[in-house]
Parts: C-alpha cells; structure tokens; sequence
C-alpha cells in the first residue's frame, strides 16, 4: 500500500535545491545518487533510508521529465536563473505536485481545509485523506512527513497552538516561475481544462500568491484559452508540436 503513497521520508529544502543545482549539470542518476549521498548522510545515517529519500528527490527532479519533459527542463533553467530563495521553492513544489499524486492529494486537503480555518492539525489533514483515499498502510505517517516537509520549505509556520501550522504564503517577481506553476499545476489535476478564476485558486496551491490576470495567460503559448457563456474563460494546456 505504501507504494502508492511515494512520498514516504521527510525531504530537506537543502536537498532539494542540492538536487536542483546538480541536475544542471548532469542527469545521469548514478552520479546524481553518489553526489547526493553525502548531503542527506547529514540527517540520515541508514544507508537504506538515504537511498529511498534520495530516490524522492530523484522522482521529483528527474524522472518528472519522462511525462513532463518540458516543464521539466524549464525547472531546471529556472532554477539556475533563480534570483531568490523563494522562487526556487515554487519549482520545488510544482514538480511534486507532478510526481506525486499523494503529496498533490495532500496539498489540495490542506488547502481545502485553510480555506474555512486559520491553521491545520496533522490530525485533520490525515483524517480528510482517509475519507478520500481510503485507510491506506502508513497513510498517517506519511502525512507527518508531508508536514515536516512543508514547514521545512517554510510554508507551514508553527501556531501558538500545539502540532497546528498556519499557511505562509510566498509571492514571486518573477512572471515566467508563476507562468510555469500554473503549468505545472494544470498538468497535474484531473481535468483537460479550468475555468481561470478556479485554476488561480486551486487549493493546492495555497502557498502563493498567483498575481497572473487572464491576459497574461493569452500572451504565452503555454495556455488555450476559449471564451465560453457566462464569460467563463476556460483554460487548457496548449498541445505541444
């Protein structure tokens, strides 16, 4: 059961943008796994248990590029491009969107629930995924884990109350990594297409703040958009050549 959780360690900001810097460079994955091994051998002293973080990290930053090659090789470049620490974790976050239905799942529980309250417990996010996915094995240590990460990132603060986390919303200067989130994030969801006014509001992406209007989606090739009655302007991914 726990292989259809996949997200299954707690995962380090440092190791994700250590992954990052690394696939810039090169992609193949035995040298990604040596170069790796040192920086999680950090917090992680079984060899087993860096090995399957490390494989996390991979699936994240790698073999994301088997069915999203593009979005993919952009993260990559912008990465590199990168003026902020911030931006890089946007493109952390939307590639596991794409790697991981579970950690997707996961974001757009949380996002639902912060949409009536201030703050989320680990409780109440595992027990809205059960009511989704099922009793899944390992479902609720998963989801401690999908916490750790997300306050690791910085996008879950502490609260004065016990083991509950408010959102911490991140902006960005930075159109083309708001470009690419919503990319990102419309290849990950079920539906071919979006009316615009719920794709800039998807739950699962709770942690920032999309400053993007229509007309900047009609000015990039990434987007179809076609005006539909009751002025909804629905979105789809644009069909690659």
């Amino acid at each position: 059961m726990e292989k259809q959780i996949g997200f299954r360690r707690n995962i380090y900001l440092n190791w994700l943008n250590a992954t990052a810097a690394i696939c810039a460079e090169t992609s193949d994955l035995r040298e990604l796994r040596t170069r790796l091994d040192p920086i999680v051998a950090e917090q992680i002293e079984s060899q087993a248990n860096r090995q399957v973080a490390i494989t996390i990290l991979l699936t994240i930053w790698v073999k994301t590029a088997e069915r999203h090659h593009d979005l993919q090789h952009e993260a990559v470049t912008l990465f590199a491009q990168s003026r902020t620490a911030s931006d890089r974790i946007w493109l952390h976050y939307g590639l596991s969107l794409l790697a991981y239905p579970f950690f997707r799942q996961g974001m757009v529980t949380i996002g639902q629930l912060l949409r009536h309250r201030d703050a989320i417990g680990t409780r109440d996010v595992a027990q809205r995924l059960v009511s989704t996915m099922g009793p899944l094995g390992g479902l609720q240590k998963a989801t401690d884990r999908l916490i750790f990460s997300l306050r690791n990132w910085g996008l879950l603060v502490n609260t004065p109350a016990h083991a509950t986390y408010a959102a911490q919303r991140l902006s960005t200067t930075t159109p083309a990594v708001e470009h690419w989130m919503l990319e990102a994030a419309l290849a990950a969801h079920p539906a071919q297409d979006l009316p615009f006014a719920d794709l800039v509001r998807l739950p699962e992406l709770f942690p920032f703040h999309i400053a993007l209007g229509i007309d900047d989606i009609r000015q990039t090739k990434r987007f179809e958009v076609q005006r539909q009655g009751m002025g909804w302007d629905m979105v789809r991914l644009a069909e690659v050549a």
